[in-house]
């Protein structure tokens, strides 16, 4: 390919695509596994790549009709911050649909509701050392809803508080480098883009 050349819009997508491996290792842990692969690359070569085997996961971008997003403040141990988040939560169970996860975490951590779901973002935060993916909603028509009997805050979750934020203070607060969190760096810069050019409601329902 031509460096100067501009690819076009039918060429711009993943691939789905999977070298040759044989499993050298894997450490089994509590959410995740990490393991070592010996990957065949096309050329016949080999290479040995090691990274985490992790669930996937979901986020929310809950919009009320002020513009205001809800957040969560969280401590995250491998960072030692707490950080500002949205919603967001692993798929419990194989097989369980991403929006469905979605609803649940929304409920569990914030108390919320929603009759309007939407596809943001689909991302991979860290390919190169994780397989996790993690599927990026905005929900709107909240409304207060009880926590999913049974459940309890536990862990860092015990800890964490829960509020509003206006959507521009937000998209403010990622320009200036104090939100640093992936998910909800897509998914606001991703709805702001969407607001800016009016397709929010052409984005794919959940």
């Amino acid at each position: 390919m031509a460096e100067d050349a501009t690819l076009p819009v039918s060429s711009l997508h993943d691939t789905p695509v999977e070298w040759p491996c044989e499993r050298l290792a894997t450490t089994e842990g509590i959410l995740m596994d990490f393991v070592v692969d010996r990957v065949t690359t096309p050329d016949g070569s080999t290479m040995v790549r090691n990274y985490l085997h992790h669930p996937d996961s979901v986020g929310i971008i809950a919009l009320d009709d002020q513009e205001r997003v809800a957040i969560v403040a969280q401590y995250r141990h491998p960072v030692r911050a707490k950080l500002i988040e949205a919603p967001a939560g692993l798929c419990d169970h194989v097989g369980e649909a991403s929006v469905e996860a979605a609803k649940r975490e929304l409920a569990e951590e914030v108390g919320l509701s929603a009759s309007d779901w939407r596809i943001l973002a689909d991302t991979y935060a860290t390919p190169g050392c994780s397989s996790q993916s993690t599927r990026i909603f905005l929900a709107r028509s909240l409304t207060p809803v009880a926590r999913p009997e049974g459940f309890e805050l536990e862990g860092e979750e015990a800890d964490m508080s829960v509020g509003w934020a206006g959507l521009d203070d937000v998209v403010e607060g990622i320009y200036a480098g104090r939100l640093r969190n992936p998910t909800i760096v897509s998914g606001i810069m991703t709805l702001k883009a969407a607001l800016l050019s009016n397709r929010v409601e052409s984005l794919r329902r959940a």
